[in-house]
Order: structure tokens, then sequence, then C-alpha cells
């Protein structure tokens, strides 16, 4: 079961359905599930099909796997049986547990979100496997790519160090950044990120088979598009420190790296990748697409709002807060939203991941909702919404009423970062999981005025 405490968060018809429908979402982007709709092997002709495309291996032809992110290790198990393990010459993913069960392809433990020394010495490993089997233009290097393997993948140039790394990935996920633009950042600031990892391996076929965890699917943003050309140049990522103000506070070897990628003293991104072939197979539409199903097949009026939800998670409560009290959505009781929210921590904040601080803003903002009742979930399909072992939350028009009860400031809890606090305080509301083994960004669901509640 994805979700621990199911039972007890279950008090309400609603809160019980609103649970099944996310356990829904995520089941339908498992990676086992995913692979197997869209990747197959004809052993006998030799023919690797991802989704519609047919890749014939030559006579003297060998597959290699490498990659990463937080489904890599579920997706390399689930190849293994589909390609077979005599099929493939050896393989190397970093993923951030090591729970898969694979016989060929080594599985590295790295760290999430902020990078750790296994995960540069995975990514190390995999680049050695170039020299070490003389990988050359007969063969295929199979990436499997998914959510976090931009912090999961990290190989910083030679000059900066894993501690510099590290400082600037947390100075990035405090300033309010979007994934985008944090990405930008990462790609000049690596050997491998913005299609540099797939250049590598040229001229053998690099064959990305990928779980997007980002809104619109940029295979560019992608874990920092390790196999997709990248346009952009040291020059943005140098505006996008300028922006967040953090030019005084990076280390000052990233700084001169940034200065020289702008000078032209080191090659920028590769504009062009002929051998490299990108495939996703799936993404948070998926996972909406089947709880759309599942709430129409159990007869409530489900609405897909976006998969493409971006901003600060405060504003974005708000903002659907106040469409729900105008009745933009009277006809539906059931809304459904995926994406990924980026919020701006404070200097001194608490504990609370993004979907934690949805979650709890949203009992503030939903209060003069005066019709019958309101429920809302919105969680992290990844199984950990910052903090290990909680997804996000959930809470309903009686979290407010207990909020008061119980004289919990919630204001000050959502001004100070420190959510999960509060929402532990109002009890029954933080989602606890095991790890999810997938990554496609988050889910957001509302269910409004059931006839009981």
């Amino acid at each position: 079961m994805f979700i621990k405490n199911k039972n007890d968060l279950s008090s309400t018809r609603s809160r019980k359905i609103i649970l099944e429908l996310i356990e829904t979402g995520v089941k339908n982007v498992m990676p086992e599930n995913l692979m197997r709709g869209a990747v197959s092997y004809n052993d006998k002709k030799r023919i690797l099909k991802i989704k519609k495309s047919d890749y014939v291996l030559s006579r003297s032809g060998r597959i290699f796997v490498v990659g990463g992110g937080k489904a890599a290790g579920a997706m390399a198990e689930e190849l293994e049986k589909i390609i077979k393990i005599k099929n493939i010459t050896a393989g190397i993913v970093n993923c951030n547990n090591d729970n898969n069960k694979v016989k060929k392809i080594k599985i590295v433990k790295a760290s999430h979100p902020i990078p750790n020394r296994k995960g540069i010495l995975g990514v190390k490993q995999m680049l050695a496997l170039k020299n070490r089997y003389s990988i050359d233009k007969n063969d295929i290097v199979i990436c499997l790519i998914s959510g976090g393997g931009s912090a999961l993948m990290p190989c910083p140039p030679d000059k900066i160090s894993l501690k510099n790394k590290q400082k600037i990935t947390e100075l990035l996920l405090s300033s309010g950044a979007n994934i985008k633009e944090i990405n930008i950042v990462r790609k000049h600031l690596s050997k491998t990120k913005g299609g540099q990892f797939g250049k590598f391996f040229s001229p053998a076929a690099v064959l990305s088979i990928i779980i997007s965890d980002v809104a619109g699917d940029d295979l560019k943003t992608i874990a920092s598009g390790i196999t997709a050309p990248c346009s952009s140049t040291f020059k943005q990522a140098w505006q996008i420190i300028k922006k967040y103000n953090l030019q005084r506070t990076i280390p000052k070897t990233a700084k001169k790296y940034l200065k020289n990628g702008i000078d032209g003293k080191t090659a920028d991104t590769p504009k062009t990748l002929n051998n490299c072939q990108n495939h996703i197979i799936g993404n948070n539409r998926f996972a909406l697409e089947a709880i759309f199903k599942k709430a129409k097949k159990i007869n409530l009026k489900p609405l897909i709002i976006t998969d493409k939800q971006i901003g600060d998670p405060v504003k974005i409560s708000n903002q659907f807060s106040k469409e729900i009290l105008k009745g933009k959505y009277k006809n539906y009781n059931c809304l459904i939203i995926g994406g990924e929210t980026t919020p701006k921590l404070p200097i001194k904040r608490g504990n609370g991941g993004r979907n934690q601080h949805y979650a709890a803003n949203s009992i503030l903002a939903m209060k003069q909702y005066k019709r019958r009742n309101w429920t809302l979930a919105s969680v992290n399909s990844d199984g950990a919404d910052f903090l290990p072992n909680i997804a996000g939350a959930i809470a309903d028009n009686n979290s407010l009423k207990t909020a008061n009860d119980k004289k919990i400031d919630i204001a000050r809890h959502i001004k100070n970062y420190d959510s999960s606090a509060m929402l532990k305080k109002i009890k029954n509301s933080i989602i606890m999981t095991k790890e999810a083994g997938t990554n496609i960004g988050d889910l957001i669901i509302y269910i409004l005025d059931l006839s009981r509640n």
C-alpha cells in the first residue's frame, strides 16, 4: 500500500475516496507498468522496440544500461526482465534506494535532493564503461531517466568540489527559482548535464527511456537533460544567479567557472545531439487520467484542470481556493491538478515540504467555503515531500475547526514555513508513505460537496 496510515486518515467518505484516487494515480505510473507498456525486445531479430520506434542491433552490437533517478532502479529491474540479462553486457544506474532485485545492472545508492559522493562515483563508473568495453557505433546505450536524476547523477567540473556543489543546490532550492532555472545553472556547473552525458557515449546510439516529473515534459529539464541538446548558455545561468541574488553567496570556484564559460574559455553544452533519441514513457498526465477514470467510475464529476501547474504553493493554493469560492467549478465535485510548485523558503524556517505547505495554506484559503464540505489532498508522487516517508497532507473543512479549538496559529506556521509541525498538531493530516519508486511530480485533488462527508 502506498499510503501507510490510510485507515487513520479515512475518517470521512471524502477522505477515503481522495486517498484511493491518489493511490490509483501513483499505481498507474509505477515504473514496471510503464516499462512493460512501452518497451519490448525481439531476441531472434535483435530488435529493441521503445513505444513505436524500432532499433535493430547489429550482429556485433552490444547493449549497455546507464542512467539515474528515483525510478531508475525499478526501471532497471524491469528492463532486465524485458531484454533478459544475457543480452545486457553491463550496466550501472544511480538511484536513491537499493530495494530493486537486479542481476546484471549495478545500482548505486546516491542522495536526493542534495548530491553526495556516491552519486559522483556512480556517474564516473558509467562513463568508465566506454573505455572499459570500447563502446563504439555498433553498440546501443540505454539510458534510464526519471525525476530526481539531476541530484542523483552529479558530475561537477574538476575544480568544483562536492561540498561547493551541495551548497549551490541548497541555495537554488531555497531561492524560489523554478526547476527549469535550477537546472540551467546545474547544467553549466556539470560535466554531464545539458546533453554532455549523451555526447560522451558518441558514436554509440544513446536511447533514453524517460519517466517525466516536469510540467510540460521539457526534455531539456528532466534530469537536467543529460541526453538532450541544450539551448541554454553560461550567460543565462549567470543571469539566474543574479536574479535570485546568489552572486555573493555561491562559492568562488563556481562563480569563476561560470565567468570562464561566458568568456568562451570553457566549452558550452552541445546544441545538437545526433546520436541520442529520447522517449517519454510516463508523466504526470498518465496519473491524472487514471484518477479521472476512477472518479468517473465511482460516479463523481471530475475535471482535470491542468497537468502543468507551477508556481509558489501559497499563491497557487489561494488562486484555486478563490476560483472554487467564486463558483468557477460548480459543475464538478472532483478537481484534479498536477505539476510541481516551488516555494521560496525563509532563512529561518521549520519543517514541511511544498505539498504539506499547500494543504496547510488551503485550510485558511478555504475558510469562507459555505457549501456542504470540502476535502483536499496534495502529495508528491515519489512519497517524499522533502521529509522522508511523508508524501504530503490532507485537509478538510474540519481542519480549521480543530486548529481553532487547539488555538493553533495557522498563519504564523505558514509564514515560518513550519507546516509539518502544524499539521501534526491538528492530527490525521500528514500522509505517511513508503518510497513509491516513481516520480512524476505532484498530485492535488479537491473533493467538494459530497452528500455524506
